[in-house]
């Protein structure tokens, strides 16, 4: 009788702790956990319209991400600043309250080494921005990104040549004194033109229509894609082709969120960023020449300019303000072929 009574209990006991262990290994049912049998739910914020590129990239990258994690990670695009301007939404991902951003010249602000991403005059065309993002500088940048601003670069996309607007043609650099400009905020846009006699100021892009519109500002300087997304054709006459700047632009995601992930479901995020990255390249191609001319047929007008006459008054500027490291970066990208 002793023997069925001990028997009873063990067998009892046994489902108790079977029990206990299944409550135990439930899971956190947290939005960002990549614990297996969560859904991960991403925001993923840039300033772009939702009829430009970037995002109808990043939706692509979305529904890739979705479609190799079985439905594990959900990634909501927030267009058009709607999280917040670039500097807003980084400080949001390291609060952990977004997860991905879209982010070039304005990570200097962490990661010093990110400012060659639009350094004015370093890069000839695209082909060279792609030399240089996909070799050794490229890396060596990234690898601050990640230690320095905590994003893990996924992807990058090339970027049309970045353009002075305004309401006066400007033909060569003189055409440019006393000119008050938006730029990103980045230290170095700032330096360069002020160093040829413009007004440079700070301002997200978001609030760069209305400036123009209230007379705060007289012009910015973007890429066609941007000019065209913001609707900037309503208040500006000239894209002055000044072509600056070559540059690329990444899709980061916060290091914390990325490293919570699975190792399938990391594996499955860089298939598809490689994917959404071939795709936004192909988008790039289509688009660049069509937009040129639909801001031609919306009234702007395309203006030749002597950028040798900007390229050697930012100069100087540029050795005065680029740190030490920074300045051998942008004379090893002059030397890429």
């Amino acid at each position: 009788m002793k023997n069925i009574k001990w028997f009873i209990t063990l067998i009892v006991a046994i489902f108790v702790l079977a029990a206990c262990g299944s409550n135990n290994n439930s899971g956190n049912n947290g939005e960002n956990s990549g614990s297996k049998g969560d859904t991960v739910k991403w925001k993923l914020g840039h300033l772009a319209d939702e009829n430009h590129i970037w995002h109808a990239t990043a939706e692509k990258f979305a529904e890739l991400v979705n479609e190799k994690t079985d439905g594990g990670i959900e990634i909501t695009i927030y267009p058009s600043n709607t999280l917040g301007g670039e500097t807003d939404t980084i400080n949001a991902i390291h609060a952990g309250t977004a997860d991905l951003v879209f982010s070039g010249e304005t990570l200097e602000n962490w990661a010093p080494k990110a400012a060659l991403l639009a350094t004015p005059y370093a890069f000839r065309d695209g082909d060279h921005v792609k030399s240089v993002v996909e070799g050794d500088i490229g890396a060596e940048i990234e690898e601050q990104i990640i230690e320095e601003a905590e994003l893990t670069p996924l992807f990058y996309l090339t970027r049309a040549p970045r353009n002075l607007t305004s309401n006066k043609p400007i033909e060569k650099v003189e055409d440019i004194s006393g000119f008050k400009m938006r730029v990103p905020n980045v230290p170095l846009f700032l330096d360069a033109w002020d160093s040829v006699g413009a007004k440079p100021q700070v301002m997200d892009f978001n609030e760069v229509f209305t400036g123009l519109q209230q007379n705060v500002i007289d012009g910015q300087e973007n890429p066609v894609d941007l000019i065209q997304s913001g609707a900037l054709y309503e208040v500006q006459d000239y894209v002055n082709r000044t072509e600056h700047v070559y540059s690329w632009i990444y899709v980061l995601v916060g290091n914390e969120q990325f490293n919570a992930l699975t190792e399938d479901q990391q594996e499955a995020v860089r298939e598809a960023a490689a994917e959404a990255q071939e795709f936004g390249a192909e988008l790039f191609e289509d688009e660049i020449d069509q937009i040129e001319a639909e801001l031609e047929e919306a009234g702007m007008e395309f203006i030749d300019v002597d950028q040798d006459s900007f390229r050697e008054k930012m100069e100087p500027a540029l050795k005065e303000t680029l740190s030490e490291e920074q300045f051998e970066l942008y004379e090893k990208i002059l030397e890429v072929e």
